[in-house]
């Protein structure tokens, strides 16, 4: 009786390890069936025929995990998102009572179905499900990053790339996702070996170039930018922006030729989005205008009006310049050199006493205005006059005025004015009552330039 006992449980102990082998071969690929046993059932039958079988299995069995893992495996290969994110989850459902479905495999192909559909959340929520179960799967961790980096956390999208590089670090893919998350975070620094790796592995990468650009600007590397940006500016995709950049690196450096011509290229490009083309042409015009090219920065100021109504003090500028357009001695006024400034101030002076002998005595230049000191002759009186012009076009206060006053008297003169392209506040007008000072706004200003002809 013993003997039989024995044998007996022998036996039964024999089924059960047969029983172990078998379910741990069935469950030995990643969450469906192995490779090999997949495209065995496929070359038999033909992929129809195996999905087919399988549909009618689950027809009496809609548990049959088999079934479930080799229909996974197909359309997983296929591509078929909708189909593999619901046989997934069927799959992650029942792994707590079917020991040979592997859940940190049904949660990943889940969450890379769900973020192929779009279901960003749920696919963040399946991959860290799966990333728990098991830390050691790149694919989990690549889309984990890749689905926080369509939702903008840039920081989480890091460290789940970073974790890709420790699983796999001959990996290449990953490094234009740890640089562009870097990149994205505002490491800029950080993410600068990153992007190069990329540029090492495939130069022709304009995405990566750009950002890479954009990166160097921002950490003081503006002459490297700047050779990339210029490299860029005739790209369908980054060469509308890369223009942008490359001018308003000229213009720091007051190169406002080079800086038109970023401009100019940008104009000429296809399909130049609207919020590019209207900040090329408000910068181009700019850049005329401090040329002193104020019809052609006109023209692109017009233009900018056409295109967006409203845009910043456009409207304000057009107005401005049109005035200095028709008035070249004002154009001198506020934007000539100081040397051409002093010119039309002496000249200016000639004329506003026009009936009398003027003698300059002395001209001193600061930084925000000239002063003229002059004796003037007449035939009924002879004076001494200091003159203050200021090329600012905000109102000036009394302050100004008293200091002009003091100036008046430490230079013994009898009298003076200010003149501004602005206007005076109250304050200054009511210290000047009582007192041999005349305040020039800027009407009686332009009116004044207007006579003046620079060639007498």
């Amino acid at each position: 009786m013993v003997p039989f006992l024995i044998a007996a449980i022998v036996g039964v102990a024999l089924i059960v390890v047969i029983i172990l082998i078998a379910g741990g071969r069935k469950g030995k690929n990643s969450g469906g069936k192995s490779g090999s046993k997949l495209e065995n059932s496929i070359s038999k039958k033909g992929k129809l025929g195996t999905i087919k079988e399988m549909e009618k299995k689950l027809a009496h069995n809609p548990h049959d995990v088999d079934a479930l893992q080799t229909l996974g495996d197909i359309y997983f290969n296929d591509a078929n998102w909708d189909k593999v994110n619901s046989i997934y989850k069927t799959l992650f459902d029942i792994s707590t009572v079917h020991l040979n479905v592997k859940a940190d495999i049904a949660a990943q192909r889940m969450g890379i179905a769900c973020f192929q559909l779009d279901k960003i959340d749920e696919a963040i929520n399946m991959l860290m499900l799966s990333a728990k179960k098991n830390p050691e799967l790149f694919e989990t961790h690549y889309y984990l990053g890749r689905a926080f980096y369509k939702k903008e956390v840039y920081d989480k999208a890091f460290i789940c790339f970073k974790k890709c590089k420790q699983i796999s670090p001959e990996n290449t893919e990953v490094n234009q996702y740890v640089g562009m998350a870097l990149f994205k975070a505002g490491k800029y620094r950080e993410s600068l070996p990153f992007l190069k790796r990329v540029l090492d592995e495939a130069p022709d990468n304009k995405e990566v170039l750009y950002d890479m650009a954009v990166a160097m600007s921002e950490c003081a590397m503006g002459d490297k930018a700047l050779k990339l940006f210029m490299h860029l500016r005739l790209d369908p995709q980054f060469g509308p922006q890369a223009c942008l950049e490359s001018g308003k690196l000229h213009e720091k450096a007051k190169d406002f030729p080079n800086a038109i011509q970023d401009y100019e290229i940008a104009m000429k490009l296809e399909n130049l989005p609207e919020p590019i083309a209207v900040q090329v042409l408000y910068k181009c015009a700019q850049c005329y205008i401090q040329q002193n090219n104020i019809t052609k920065g006109l023209a692109l100021l017009k233009q900018l009006q056409n295109l967006h109504a409203g845009y910043k003090d456009v409207d304000a500028l057009v107005a401005r310049y049109s005035e200095l357009n028709q008035n070249q001695n004002l154009q001198t006024y506020l934007l000539s050199g100081t040397s051409d400034f002093v010119a039309l101030c002496r000249k200016f002076v000639a004329t506003y006493y026009k009936d009398a002998f003027v003698k300059v005595e002395d001209v001193n230049v600061a930084s925000e205005s000239v002063e003229i000191i002059c004796n003037i002759e007449s035939n009924k009186w002879e004076n001494k006059q200091l003159m203050r012009f200021y090329r600012t076009q905000a109102p000036i206060g009394d302050i100004y005025i008293r200091d002009f006053h003091a100036k008046m008297r430490d230079s013994k003169c009898d009298s003076g004015f200010v003149a501004t392209m602005g206007s005076f506040s109250e304050s200054a007008h009511k210290y000047t009552e009582g007192r041999p000072i005349d305040l020039i706004e800027k009407d009686k200003l332009c009116s004044i330039l207007k006579k003046i002809n620079m060639f007498n």
